[in-house]
């Protein structure tokens, strides 16, 4: 048990579960806009095979950032990760990065070509990251805000026909991803934050040790606050039809940026912050968020 936990945490399942649910509402999106939604017609297998895709390739490219990781993991004192614990040996995780990396590849083939496109873009910014990117954090941080957008529009190419690259995307889908992107680039300058210490002695580039811990936390809750504004366009706006003057979408979003402003507060006024809870609760944020999106574009 302890080692099958210790997998997990290493692949971060529940980022590819995350990911799982922005593509299935990617896809949902460009379904509904177009037709009326069926689950007699929905595109099962193109689904399936993007979600192996997802999952493939955010397990593999986790495990080889935690291989990469391990030294400056044990500077930071990161009990949080398995290898650092001692549960799983870095060759284990290079190991299934090796076989789980080229079956996340495969999969998006079958899909259709603008999927295969994307993935191994993807892909390949990934191994990029894993390697030398996350050494200039300011960089590497708008790396994994992409991965944290692109899900949505991965989903909506499933929907594509065509045998070449071509891709429309719903005003919703954009506006889900610009959410998604904010988000993520605010929760991966905290991170930064709380590993100031080890990214010093480890000669990482970041925000805050190019311009200070305070002024990273005025960055992160712009990045906050934008998001917020972002989600409330869909509601306001017709252009996004299925959530227009949705109310099951406001209700629930609402508690998604309840979480944000509540973290913007802490941020500015707690001097002694816990930012990994923080960087949790926000983590929650967004999958609220993404249930809004979800079950939104199912009823209201």
């Amino acid at each position: 048990m302890k080692r099958i936990r210790a997998i997990w945490e290493l692949m971060r399942l529940e980022h590819g579960i995350m990911i799982a649910i922005a593509i299935f509402i990617g896809l949902l999106i460009s379904i509904q806009v177009n037709q009326e939604f069926a689950w007699n017609t929905f595109p099962w297998i193109n689904f399936f095979l993007t979600f192996c895709t997802a999952m493939f390739l955010e397990a593999s490219t986790f495990a080889l950032n935690d291989y990469y990781d391990f030294e400056i993991d044990k500077k930071n004192k990161r009990e949080d990760r398995p290898l650092v614990r001692g549960d799983i040996k870095p060759k284990t995780a290079l190991y299934l990065f090796f076989i789980l990396f080229p079956l996340g590849i495969i999969s998006s083939f079958f899909v259709n070509y603008t999927c295969f496109i994307i993935a191994l873009i993807t892909a390949i910014f990934a191994i990029l990251y894993d390697s030398y990117m996350k050494r200039i954090k300011l960089l590497g941080n708008f790396y994994i805000a992409y991965v944290m957008a692109i899900p949505f529009v991965f989903g909506a190419a499933a929907v594509e026909q065509t045998s070449t690259l071509h891709i429309m995307l719903e005003p919703a889908v954009i506006v889900i991803s610009i959410i998604a992107f904010l988000a993520g680039s605010g929760r991966e300058i905290m991170k930064d934050i709380m590993d100031y210490k080890g990214d010093s002695s480890a000669g990482v580039k970041s925000f805050p040790i190019f311009i200070g811990i305070k002024k990273s936390i005025i960055i992160v809750n712009l990045f906050y606050t934008s998001a917020i504004i972002f989600s409330f366009i869909p509601f306001y706006l017709p252009l996004f039809q299925i959530y227009h003057q949705n109310y099951l979408y406001l209700i629930i979003i609402l508690i998604t940026n309840l979480i944000f402003i509540i973290t913007i507060y802490q941020l500015f006024t707690n001097s002694n912050i816990n930012m990994n809870y923080y960087r949790k609760i926000t983590l929650l944020g967004i999958f609220i968020g993404l249930l809004a999106f979800l079950l939104g574009a199912f009823i209201g």
